[in-house]
């Protein structure tokens, strides 16, 4: 899978909103403009890192609103430059090594849907380069000085540029030294391709990716919002699981193997916290139960990985047209100790759900010596989720 950095570009004054801060800052139903976007890239799987470049001045005020929302532990801030390209240089300074792409991206354009960030993605690992756009619809006129009409311009090849613009971490920071040795200013990222000869790919987006940048801007993303949130059906999933805990067997949990003097006893690898979520997903799609889909009796589930077993009940809610939202999973055992194993759990679980690791929340609780779980007898977890629809 490609790996891909985004550069979320919030380094501006956002004058024109006549706020007495960034545009970034203001609220879209309660929420910061920011923390919209942000939200949006958190969905997309291949995402592994955001940087955020924010306006210097307002540098701690970002960090405590990434803090409040809890996407601290997720976003790297950086102070932007006078200008948008050196605001974005200064990010894709701080750009992984390993990562294959850089998703440059407006702060201030918080409706970009998920789907969207995952096309263009595919299209610049292709292409090298591509950037979100909408042909452009309506009468163009050039106009003077005094505001008469010169003439109307063609409009049949002209695309309105959006973002993300997403190229190869390589060709993107090549594009930049070069604007710098000559002294270039571009526009946007596409611009500084284009100005060192290299072809940019664009894949069509749509008209709701607006840019907020006047307030009117802010009623009608408050309005598609509404909409959109109006529109999405959600359920809500539970899911339980207790496995016996016998000698011999290695203890799977969470799709990895933890060092353990037992294991779990099942027909599978009896991965009771993974089996709790598949319960879940299938009870919020109304698709029964794990043991309807892959009964005990079947050999050829004889020893399975559950996360396979995951990927599939994905598939089924996909398939049905809903996804995973978010997941709360909480695992009662006395033994082992699992804090320190779960950001590597969230990571292979976050794959197989086709979701972001931060979707996946898990906890470990115990019943205080009591019960079976308490006399260390077995494992049990609890799990919950929200599935939400989607396009068919």
């Amino acid at each position: 899978m490609q790996t891909a950095t985004a550069i979320i570009a919030a380094g501006g004054a956002g004058l024109r909103m006549g706020t007495s801060t960034p545009k970034q800052f203001s609220e879209l139903l309660g929420v910061p403009i920011l923390i919209h976007t942000i939200r949006a890239f958190r969905k997309v799987p291949a995402i592994q890192a955001i940087i955020v470049v924010a306006p210097a001045e307002h540098r701690e005020h970002t960090l405590a609103l990434l803090a409040r929302y809890q996407m601290d532990n997720h976003c790297t801030v950086v102070s932007g430059g006078k200008l948008r390209q050196d605001s974005v240089r200064i990010g894709l300074a701080q750009v992984p090594d390993d990562s294959t792409l850089v998703a440059v991206h407006d702060g201030a354009r918080p409706l970009i849907a998920p789907e969207d960030i995952q096309r263009c993605l595919d299209a610049a690992a292709t292409h090298g380069a591509a950037i979100m756009g909408v042909p452009v619809k309506d009468t163009l006129k050039a106009v003077s000085a005094d505001t008469t009409i010169r003439h109307t311009v063609e409009r049949e090849s002209l695309w309105q540029a959006q973002t993300p613009q997403i190229a190869r971490t390589a060709l993107l920071k090549e594009a930049f030294a070069k604007a710098d040795r000559d002294g270039f200013i571009g526009t946007d990222e596409a611009s500084l391709l284009e100005h060192g000869g290299w072809q940019v790919s664009v894949v069509q987006g749509s008209e709701t990716n607006l840019k907020i940048t006047r307030p009117d801007d802010l009623l009608i993303a408050e309005a598609l919002l509404m909409k959109k949130q109006l529109s999405q059906e959600i359920r809500i999933g539970h899911g339980f699981d207790a496995h016996r805990l016998v000698a011999g067997r290695p203890l799977i949990l969470g799709g990895m193997e933890i060092s353990h003097e037992l294991g779990l006893l099942g027909h599978s690898d009896a991965d009771v916290l993974t089996h709790a979520l598949c319960d879940a997903i299938l009870g919020a799609i109304g698709a029964g139960d794990i043991g309807r889909h892959f009964p005990d009796s079947d050999p050829q589930y004889k020893g399975i990985s559950s996360i396979k077993l995951l990927a599939h009940v994905i598939g089924l809610a996909a398939e049905k047209h809903f996804r995973l939202s978010n997941a709360d999973i909480t695992v009662v055992a006395e033994r082992p100790k699992l804090a320190r194993h779960f950001p590597a759990m969230q990571t292979i679980l976050a794959e197989a759900c086709r979701v972001a690791p931060a979707a996946i929340n898990l906890k470990a609780s115990t019943t205080e010596k009591m019960g079976y779980t308490g006399r260390e007898e077995g494992i049990s977890t609890h799990a919950v989720v929200l599935m939400a629809s989607c396009p068919s």
